[in-house]
């Protein structure tokens, strides 16, 4: 089962746990219940929220990520388990001590898969894809020459105007990336824990400001699915972050991806990417389970679920 995105965006609800269920009280009164199996990430938005230290230890048994959001929808701080797998201890150390040649290949491959699918993209709405692919080829070990930059550059413009700058502190366009972002950083924080591995241990990104480095490296690959729904509501006239933007934007976890083991949806392919980077530190390979290229959904079709 594919787990769902919750979010409480509202001031006055109180969340507590009761038989298993995830309990939203307004001023006393129950107003709604969920599941705790089916929660994937919980993401809270509203400032005048409370909740019950056992929702918050029984979240972190579930394995489920919590996000709490600040300003403009942008992520300020995570709950993650201590022990996310039986195997952790071990699987941390090897992260820990992973060669710096290997994290450098690996990195590669991820800016790689990054530029191609944003190449897809822009050549699945119709745009001009500005050769994504001879840059993606271009990509060297630890991307010295920064291609991922350059891709970024023409990305931009191709995809939303000449006009568009990307600002995490901007709004409208802005705040729906920003939250759209909140919500697969949420998703792969939970597949990094998943496999037993330290968030804040990078391979790329490595500001010591940042407890989510390897999340941001690991997500990369699959931003151009949120930029892609984004720009499917702004085509529509919504340039704001709606409750029905929200709903959409929390859709793309469950958009179907084409593998080599067939499909699977993003949240899944998240899972089987941070398991195949545990197979690489283990083997000093850079073997990583990323989804087939070009972008491995029918844009056209697909579009926002």
């Amino acid at each position: 089962m594919i787990g769902r995105v919750v979010e409480v965006a509202e001031d006055g609800r109180h969340l507590s746990v009761y038989r298993g269920f995830m309990v939203v009280e307004e001023n006393g009164a129950e107003i709604g219940r969920v599941p705790l199996d089916d929660i994937a990430v919980l993401v809270i938005n509203a400032h005048g929220v409370s909740y019950t230290n056992t929702l918050i230890t029984t979240l972190a048994i579930h394995g489920t990520a919590m996000v709490v959001c600040g300003n403009n929808f942008r992520p300020v701080a995570w709950l993650w388990p201590i022990e996310g797998h039986h195997l952790q201890a071990a699987r941390m150390a090897a992260q820990l001590s992973m060669p710096r040649p290997l994290g450098k290949r690996l990195w590669k491959k991820l800016v790689q898969a990054k530029v191609r699918q944003q190449g897809a993209v822009l050549e699945g709405l119709g745009k001009s894809s500005g050769g994504f692919d001879l840059l993606a080829r271009r990509v060297r070990s630890g991307d010295p020459d920064n291609v991922e930059a350059q891709a970024a550059r023409r990305y931009w413009p191709l995809l939303l105007g000449d006009q568009f700058r990307r600002d995490p502190d901007g709004g409208g366009i802005n705040g729906l990336l920003n939250y759209g972002y909140a919500i697969l950083r949420g998703a792969t924080a939970r597949a990094v824990v998943a496999a037993g591995l330290h968030p804040s241990l990078g391979i790329h990104h490595r500001n010591q400001f940042n407890s989510m480095a390897l999340v941001d490296d690991v997500l990369e690959p699959f931003r151009p699915l949120i930029d892609l729904a984004v720009v499917r509501l702004a085509s529509e006239g919504t340039e704001s972050v709606t409750a029905e933007a929200k709903r959409r934007l929390a859709g793309t976890l469950t958009w179907d991806m084409h593998t080599e083991r067939g499909v699977t949806p993003l949240s899944g392919c998240l899972s089987r990417l941070a398991a195949s980077l545990v197979r690489s530190i283990e083997a000093n390979q850079a073997e990583l389970e990323l989804p087939l290229e070009p972008l491995p959904i029918d844009i056209a079709g697909h579009g926002v679920p």
